[in-house]
C-alpha cells in the first residue's frame, strides 16, 4: 500500500474491526479500546514511511501486545496473564464489517444513551473526546470524564451478546443527529448501519427509523442558502 493511501479516513474504518477482534480474544471492553487507540498512536507514527501491506492485520497484531502488555503490567490481573500467554497468530485477516456488531455491543443496558453515544463515538466513530465534546456543546474535560466513567462502567463486563435494540436505536439515532446538524458527518454513516440492522432484524421500529432517517436526510442540501444560513421549512426547494 503506498504512503498516501494511508490516512485518517483509512484508520478510523478500521478502528471497530480492530477493537471487535481484540475483545473477541479476551480482553474486556475498556482495555481493549485503550489498546487499539497505544496502536493507532504507532500507526500514525510508523505508516508513513513504512505501510503495511495488511492494515487492519498489523493493528490488531500490535492492539492485542498492548493489551498483553499492559495486562503483565497489572499484578491484580495475574490470573488472566497466564490465559494469554500464547500470543495467538496474526496471520491474514479477513476483511469484514463489524462495525454494526461494535455498535450493537457498546448499546449496553448498564448504560445510559448519553454514556452510550459518548462511547460509540469515541470507539466506533474513531472521533477525538474534543470533537464528540463539540458536537454535544460542553467542554472537552465535562465529555471526557463521561466517557471515563463508561468505560468504568462496563470494566470486566463479557460481551457474549448485543445490548437492547432499542438502546442500539437509540444511540444509532443520536449519531445521525450529530451528524445531521453538526460539523461531524456521520448522518450518511448512521442510515447505513440501520439499512444493515435491518437486513438481519425483522423489527418494525427498525424500519420506521431508516424511513425517518431518509426523510430528513433528503432534505439536508436545501436547509442551508448559498451563505450557510436556514433555510426555513416551508422556503426549502423540494426539488432538491
Amino acid at each position: 500500500m503506498p504512503p498516501d493511501a494511508v490516512g485518517a479516513d483509512l484508520i478510523r474504518s478500521l478502528v471497530p474491526g480492530v477493537i471487535e477482534v481484540v475483545v473477541a480474544r479476551g480482553a474486556d471492553f475498556a482495555r481493549a479500546e485503550d489498546a487499539v487507540q497505544d496502536a493507532l498512536v504507532e500507526a500514525l507514527r510508523i505508516w508513513p514511511d513504512d505501510p503495511p501491506r495488511e492494515p487492519r492485520g498489523w493493528l490488531i497484531t500490535v492492539a492485542w501486545r498492548k493489551f498483553v502488555d499492559a495486562t503483565r503490567a497489572d499484578s491484580s490481573r495475574r490470573l488472566r496473564e497466564e490465559r494469554m500467554e500464547d500470543e495467538p497468530s496474526p496471520g491474514p485477516v479477513p476483511s469484514t464489517d463489524d462495525t454494526l456488531a461494535l455498535y450493537l455491543l457498546c448499546a449496553h443496558p448498564s448504560l445510559t444513551p448519553a454514556s452510550a453515544v459518548a462511547l460509540t463515538l469515541r470507539a466506533v466513530g474513531g472521533l477525538t473526546t474534543r470533537q464528540i465534546a463539540e458536537a454535544y456543546l460542553v467542554p472537552e474535560a465535562t465529555m471526557a470524564q463521561r466517557i471515563s466513567r463508561a468505560k468504568r462502567t462496563i470494566a470486566g463486563v463479557r460481551f457474549d451478546a448485543p445490548g437492547d435494540v432499542a438502546t442500539a436505536l437509540w444511540v444509532l439515532y443520536l449519531v445521525f443527529n450529530d451528524g445531521y446538524s453538526g460539523d461531524i458527518d456521520l448522518a450518511a454513516e448512521a442510515i447505513r448501519l440501520v439499512r444493515a440492522l435491518l437486513a438481519v432484524i425483522d423489527h418494525e421500529e427498525v424500519a420506521g427509523l431508516l424511513a425517518l432517517m431518509l426523510l430528513h436526510h433528503a432534505r439536508r442540501e436545501a436547509r442551508h442558502a448559498s451563505d450557510g444560513s436556514l433555510v426555513a421549512l416551508a422556503e426549502q426547494d423540494r426539488s432538491r
